[in-house]
């Protein structure tokens, strides 16, 4: 039996996957660390005053800026998985990706000017390489296994929250409670801890991700028997002219914001030249990928076809998923009550101890089950891996005896005080960090995904529509309950003291919603498009991603206006009402989607 089918990856197993996934998982795992570690602070970082360390920006340029960056890192993505694809492979281009990242993070540290949007264009790129090409990797390994894919990519999407949950908990309490430079600091070492354990376990996946030889590209243009398509070069410079007038259009929105319109690419084509340039490439687009799909062979247009719907409906998906680094984090800074005093302290100090510790056990028992299938092999590579979750207990020890210090739970002498770097505080204060309430979308990611998991490989698992039209559903639900909390603020109100349920609440339905849609997606991808397109495809449903974040950075932009006019619970109430029409929508397709994908689950 050839040594690089499926069969060679099952023989040492962990929770009844190869051990490769958990290899990834905690590669995954330090990458999402770093950037939802520096994501859950820009947002605070950009508007808070000088006085606190910050750039005292407003929220409309705050949001600008924030929406072209994180559109950014899912656009780069297309060059990042065509590099893999037909230069470097799929692991020169994850280590490419985490050393730029590593660099992005470390320049943002050092806070200034220059250094952060240089630690923000490294980071872009950075993320161009790395992200397409590790679910191209889960891909390939279970190719001849598609019935495990969903379990598996939902197992991956753990541990990416894993990662996410102990970013912003640590990065953004350091931020918040220490400084700034402490928060992007410890982002970036992670990064670099993870990209180590990658390197060093590589040969767990066989020849999967090497680098593209004559003999390689050979073997794979005989396994695919598809209709050639190649790009004409008039197609090529469809693709410059939309690519370079959408790039300039992220780059150009939020610098004619900030600069008060002294800088404005645009300013050629009139009052609205934004506007122009960014319909214009999309039309471009648009009309290309039509002409593009009616060159494929029947069955392969219309698979692409769905996949393409499943994009359309993901922009909606994250234009409102992603309030959370941005409208949400500023409605928990300040419109939500933060400080708690009596019982409701020690209710929040246990409860804040149980979901730093929990995770941090469970993660730790994967990583022990990863040790007994791997260390002979990887020792390196898993001496590494356990020297960064020392340090992750370290942090987080820390932290936890802080808080129950500053509290006034705890007594400390100085020299302790001194020893652990912990100002010494005389009024007792439990005040919970505006980023903490972000961490629970990765916190009920990890206790919910195995019964998602669950859900998807068993006989109830329902159809692809179904699964967007329950997460669209769900993300109504939690803005609806986010707007009704905000019904009592009056319009123009700059501060607040809303309950913090509703923030709990709302964490909670999106949760489910992004499990029903965000790696079910990927799997989808992963089924429905050809071999030699996969990383490819991946980077065009990152380029759908893309859309969709800087559509939740130009709704964030907004929120001011809107409070001002109609009220902080109008503004929720119009993303509530946008989720339901999508979720309807998503529903009334499946006839017709279900057809398109040729039996495909």
């Amino acid at each position: 039996m050839s040594e690089n089918t499926t069969d060679q990856f099952f023989k040492n197993t962990v929770l009844g996957h190869p051990a490769g996934l958990f290899v990834l998982f905690f590669t995954e795992m330090w990458e999402r660390f770093s950037f939802y570690g520096m994501r859950s602070l820009l947002i605070l970082f950009l508007t808070a005053s000088f006085t606190d360390g910050g750039w005292e920006w407003t929220r409309e340029n705050a949001s600008a800026l924030f929406g072209s960056y994180v559109g950014l890192v899912y656009l780069s993505t297309m060059l990042g998985g065509y590099f893999a694809d037909k230069v470097i492979g799929f692991r020169w281009a994850v280590v490419v990706g985490a050393s730029l990242m590593t660099l992005g993070h470390a320049s943002m540290a050092v806070e200034t000017e220059f250094s952060i949007y240089l630690g923000l264009v490294l980071l872009v790129f950075g993320n161009g390489f790395f992200k397409p090409n590790m679910t191209s990797i889960v891909s390939e390994m279970y190719k001849d296994r598609p019935e495990k894919k969903d379990g598996a990519y939902t197992l991956f999407y753990m541990g990416v929250n894993a990662g996410a949950f102990f970013g912003i908990l640590l990065c953004g309490y350091l931020g918040e409670k220490v400084g700034w430079t402490y928060g992007f600091g410890l982002a970036g070492i992670f990064m670099f801890f993870g990209m180590l354990q990658f390197w060093l376990s590589q040969d767990i996946f066989g020849d999967i991700g090497l680098k593209p030889n004559k003999e390689s590209k050979a073997k794979a243009e005989a396994l695919d028997t598809d209709k050639r398509n190649p790009f004409s070069p008039i197609q090529l410079a469809a693709i410059a002219f939309s690519s370079i007038l959408a790039l300039l259009w992220l780059i150009n929105d939020p610098a004619s914001k900030i600069s008060g319109g002294k800088i404005n690419i645009f300013s050629f084509l009139g009052p609205n030249g934004n506007a122009i340039a960014i319909v214009s490439a999309l039309l471009v687009f648009i009309l290309l990928l039509i002409y593009r799909f009616t060159q494929y062979s029947k069955i392969t247009k219309e698979k692409l076809i769905a996949v393409t719907f499943f994009a359309f409906l993901t922009i909606f998906f994250w234009a409102i998923f992603e309030q959370s680094p941005n409208s949400l984090t500023i409605f928990a800074s300040d419109y939500t009550d933060r400080v708690l005093t009596g019982n409701w302290s020690v209710v929040f100090l246990v409860i804040n101890s149980l979901i730093t510790i929990l995770p941090l056990v469970i993660i730790t028992g994967v990583l022990i089950l990863l040790f007994k299938q791997t260390f002979k092999l990887y020792a390196v590579a898993n001496m590494i891996l356990s020297v960064s979750f020392i340090i992750i207990w370290g942090i987080a020890l820390w932290m936890l005896t802080k808080d129950y210090y500053t509290a006034g739970y705890l007594t400390l002498s100085d020299s302790t005080l001194q020893a652990l770097k912990i100002d010494k505080v005389t009024t007792a204060l439990t005040e919970v960090p505006a980023t903490w309430f972000s961490t629970l979308n990765s916190l009920f990611i990890i206790s919910l995904a195995p019964l998602f998991s669950k859900w998807w490989e068993s006989k109830y698992n329902p159809s692809a529509n179904l699964k967007y039209g329950i997460g669209m559903a769900l993300l109504a639900l939690g803005m609806a309950c986010v707007a009704f909390g905000a019904s009592g603020i009056e319009a123009g109100a700059k501060t607040a003291s809303v309950s913090m349920i509703w923030l709990i609440l709302v964490y909670l339905f999106h949760t489910m919603a992004e499990l029903c849609i965000s790696p079910v997606g990927l799997s989808y991808v992963s089924k429905l498009v050809p071999a030699r397109m996969i990383a490819f495809m991946f980077g065009v449903w990152y380029l759908a991603v893309a859309i969709g974040m800087k559509g939740a950075g130009m709704f964030g932009e907004n929120i001011d206006k809107i409070a001002n006019e109609h009220g902080l619970s109008y503004f929720f109430w119009m993303l509530t009402i946008i989720s339901i029409v999508v979720a309807l929508f998503s529903v009334l397709m499946t006839p017709i989607i279900k057809k398109l994908m040729h039996g495909v689950r």
